[in-house]
């Protein structure tokens, strides 16, 4: 007996997973593969078919076929009996008998199917010395994994020493007199907390007090070569060189770039001093036959201080969701402020909060496998039709009409070599065929537009091969009913000027 080849296909020729025995050229199995659904016959119970130069034996598995590839001259009983232990060898390592599946565990297979056939030749195994030979345990590849995890052990304790260092010499700096970015004690600096790098300034300050280590200078080159440090100089020396050219410059140096040649951080121009940014994210899972399998709702508020006049605040917040969405704070914000003010400030109200970088306030989550909080529903219903194709009608119903969606993709999977004809299309679609993938396209869903539908027929093709589903989607709503009304400041309540920045999108939305 001669094996040439074993693979995993569906019913439509698709080949999921194959493995060849002998040597023979790429384009020769491809052929043979993709000649097999071809020879086929209807109306018969065999479960091997010939060519002139090879023989096809298979086996239905569900909705594929468990196929091998011998030579004419092979004993057929000896194939068949090959052919079960192939198809005993699939459940072991997969799930269920569907495509995704055994895609996803293709190397566990290939290597199951090394241990049946060796250079074309079926070996003396079972299914338990399959099994055993392929979780082989090794004992080079523990000892390497011990050796590898005591070098990171190692390696996070010198961390941890060298943070301590560095922290140790923050706290000589500042004893000394230098002024630090802010106070390191009890606010959002402290341990428990957000812990911001010094700025440019508070670097060259603490580099004049604390001992570093001293490099002898490089000897000066006798030749005129590329000097390090001179940024500034050169700038200046080139503007002065248009201005005599005539040309007309206008340039602030010394605003834009800051001691040591550093560019200092822009700031955007359309926020203001006090800045709120509202980001949630989706995690949705749902079955294609209905139900949600996941479903989880992440938001965080970040405070971004530009000005330390407005360090000293408070932030009011309403809270209308009723959909058990659960609240978390900063540990180094107060409590019992929040739950009787619904009002977010530090502990300490003396102390400000961090400037020029983005704090991290309060955060929620929502848990649930209630469809009614999915924001929109995605329906696909592929049907076979008797030519051997399939008509794919997708529709989408936006749930909850308070949210306004832009952009919105929608990934369908196409069997490989696929044409779909699209007949009828809300929005645009893309046919991405290096990818086989149809992607529509939806610029926008709201209220006024809840619903809609695509419809298209794909030749040779299984109601299997239009899953997962992929969406994407961006929105400037909010999904809980969760907002920021006013900032205060913490002497005398006084109202500060803000904005707010809000943004809804899928971290994972597929329909499996």
């Amino acid at each position: 007996m001669v094996l040439i080849a074993a693979a995993v296909c569906t019913k439509a020729g698709k080949t999921i997973v194959s493995r060849q025995f002998v040597e023979m050229t790429k384009a020769r199995i491809e052929g043979l593969l993709a000649a097999f659904p071809k020879l086929i016959p209807t109306g018969t119970q065999h479960t091997f078919v010939e060519t002139d130069s090879v023989r096809y034996v298979y086996q239905p598995l569900e909705r594929l076929y468990m196929l091998l590839i011998t030579t004419r001259a092979s004993n057929i009983l000896e194939d068949l009996e090959t052919l079960r232990l192939f198809a005993k060898v699939i459940p072991e390592y997969c799930r269920s008998l569907e495509e995704n599946e055994i895609a996803e565990n293709a190397f566990s297979l290939i290597f199951a199917f090394d241990e049946i056939v060796a250079l074309g030749y079926r070996e003396s195994v079972n299914l338990t010395q399959i099994r055993t030979f392929v979780e082989m345990d090794s004992h080079e590849e523990r000892v390497y994994q011990a050796v590898r995890q005591t070098q990171e052990r190692e390696a996070k304790n010198k961390m941890r020493e060298k943070a301590k260092e560095l922290q140790r010499q923050r706290m000589e700096a500042a004893k000394k007199g230098v002024k630090p970015s802010f106070v390191n004690s009890g606010g959002f600096g402290s341990s428990s907390g957000y812990t911001p790098a010094p700025s440019v300034g508070d670097i060259a300050n603490i580099s004049n007090d604390v001992k570093l280590p001293a490099y002898s200078a490089p000897q000066k080159p006798t030749g005129r070569g590329m000097k390090l440090g001179g940024k500034g100089h050169d700038v200046e020396s080139f503007v002065d060189q248009l201005k005599s050219e005539g040309e007309n410059v206008i340039a602030q140096i010394n605003s834009s770039i800051s001691q040591g040649g550093t560019k200092a951080p822009a700031i955007k121009s359309d926020i203001n001093d006090v800045h709120l940014r509202l980001e949630e994210k989706l995690i949705i899972r749902m079955g294609r036959d209905g139900g949600v399998q996941q479903f989880e709702l992440l938001g965080l508020v970040t405070l971004h201080i530009g000005d330390e006049k407005w360090g000293r605040i408070r932030v009011q917040l309403e809270n209308k969701d009723s959909r058990g969405v659960q609240l978390q704070t900063h540990p180094n914000v107060d409590k019992e402020l929040f739950k009787l003010r619904s009002q977010i400030g530090l502990k300490q109200p003396s102390k400000p909060f961090p400037l020029h970088t983005d704090v991290g306030v309060l955060k929620w989550r929502l848990q649930s496998t209630d469809e009614s909080l999915v924001p929109l529903l995605i329906n696909c219903w592929p049907s076979e039709v008797g030519d051997g194709s399939c008509d794919v009608n997708i529709e989408y119903e936006l749930a909850d009409s308070s949210l306004e969606l832009t952009d919105v993709n929608i990934s369908i999977p196409l069997p490989m070599g696929c044409n779909p004809v699209v007949g009828e299309c809300d929005g645009s679609y893309t046919h991405e065929s290096r990818r086989n993938q149809l992607l529509w396209n939806l610029p926008l869903i709201d209220s006024n537009n809840k619903s809609g539908s695509l419809e298209f027929n794909a030749p040779r093709a299984t109601p299997n091969d239009f899953f997962p589903l992929i969406v994407s989607f961006s929105s400037k709503s909010a999904y809980a009913s969760i907002r920021i009304t006013d900032v205060l400041l913490v002497d005398d309540d006084s109202p500060v000027k803000y904005s707010v920045e809000t943004s809804l999108f899928p971290d994972k939305y597929e329909i499996v």
